[in-house]
């Protein structure tokens, strides 16, 4: 990712490097490091210090707030730096979790700053050399692929300091014990369709309490929802959403499971959760715009993925297999053929790259590259 011209929100979960990228790419910038005890309380007794400081640099400077959630306030002194000053000095405002700027109702600067989402590593960014077994137990998180012989206890620790200093400093549950049960239960429908009453049953929870877990995780950027696709009037589709958690080696950490082998039934769901990694960090790096949803009918009928923008749609099918049958693309072929989808491409493990019918059929490596060179997502 290019440094934008403009200030701009910098959101992605802890521990994928945006601090790191932040001092790579603005080594002389003005920073404020939120999590230094001493710069986040100095800020605390006196506010008025932060425009004082700003205010006596150079024009140019770029300022950097690191985990600027934990003192939403210093948005307004933002702003109103922002009105007076124009560009003359610009900020880089990063956060793992927008729960409290959305709880204090902060001032999110509107029109005068740009969005930038960061994510786990991609192929891309791996040079395309990584063991698929070892990305589907462990992940992408930078330190992860770093230090791949301590694997297992870097994700320990992620899912522990998570817990510890996303829930437990910001106060966000008042029962950690059942807050800890529904993360097990809900990691272990990764890529499902989510059944709030089932989960609440599993976790020994309110449902109205599951709810709200859901809402956290998606606030602090470690899950999201991705919701029904309804493309076709004629046609009853699902509409629940299936949850995700944002990295396949957080998901294995969270649900207990780091310490054994990749099991047949979880390996499909770790890939897909692979594959939308990939999607979404297309979107924010090619900024394309879109959504993206899944299909599903009651019937069985399912895509793993559509992503639409306007009249375009495409639709991709993901198979943890290393051969392709031409049954897997049916409901792609379907839509196509109704004029539903634009695109369909089918996403599996083997080596050789594929023609079915109107689908193109990618072995992984392929499509993470065409995917880079935006072939897939039209800008």
């Amino acid at each position: 990712m290019s440094l934008p011209k403009h200030s701009f929100f910098l959101f992605g979960p802890r521990g994928t490097g945006k601090t790191t990228w932040l001092k790579h790419i603005l080594p002389d910038g003005k920073w404020f490091d939120l999590l230094r005890t001493q710069i986040f309380l100095s800020l605390m007794r006196q506010p008025d210090s932060f425009r004082q400081e700003i205010e006596a640099l150079p024009k140019g400077t770029w300022i950097v707030v690191d985990e600027v959630q934990r003192l939403p306030f210093l948005l307004n002194e933002v702003h109103a730096l922002i009105t007076e000053h124009g560009q003359a000095y610009r900020f880089a405002l990063s956060g793992s979790s927008a729960r409290k700027l959305k709880q204090m109702d902060a001032n999110l600067l509107a029109g005068r700053v740009i969005n930038r989402s960061f994510f786990p590593l991609t192929a891309v960014e791996l040079d395309y050399h990584y063991d698929l077994d070892n990305v589907l137990k462990y992940g992408l998180l930078p330190q992860v692929q770093a230090e791949s012989d301590n694997a297992v206890d870097i994700l320990d620790a992620y899912v522990a300091n998570y817990i510890r200093q996303e829930i437990q400093q910001e106060a966000l549950v008042r029962n950690l014990e059942s807050f800890t049960r529904f993360l097990e239960v809900s990691a272990l429908m990764n890529g499902q369709i989510v059944n709030v009453a089932g989960i609440a049953r599993d976790a020994a929870v309110a449902r109205p309490t599951v709810q709200g877990y859901f809402s956290i995780l998606v606030d602090t950027l470690i899950g999201f929802w991705l919701p029904a696709w309804r493309k076709r009037a004629k046609v009853k589709e699902v509409a629940a959403s299936k949850f995700y958690f944002f990295d396949p080696g957080v998901v294995r950490s969270v649900a207990g499971r780091l310490r054994e082998p990749l099991d047949g039934s979880e390996r499909g769901f770790l890939l897909e959760t692979w594959i939308l990694h990939e999607l979404r960090s297309a979107m924010a790096v090619q900024q394309t715009g879109g959504q993206l949803s899944y299909w599903r009918t009651p019937s069985g009928s399912e895509i793993d993925f559509v992503w639409n923008r306007g009249e375009y749609a495409a639709g991709f099918e993901v198979k943890a297999s290393t051969t392709w049958k031409s049954n897997y693309g049916s409901s792609l072929k379907m839509l196509m053929a109704d004029g539903s989808l634009q695109a369909g491409y089918g996403i599996y493990t083997g080596e050789t790259e594929l023609k079915d019918g109107p689908l193109r059929i990618f072995p992984l490596k392929t499509f993470f590259k065409e995917l880079a060179a935006g072939n897939i997502l039209p800008v």
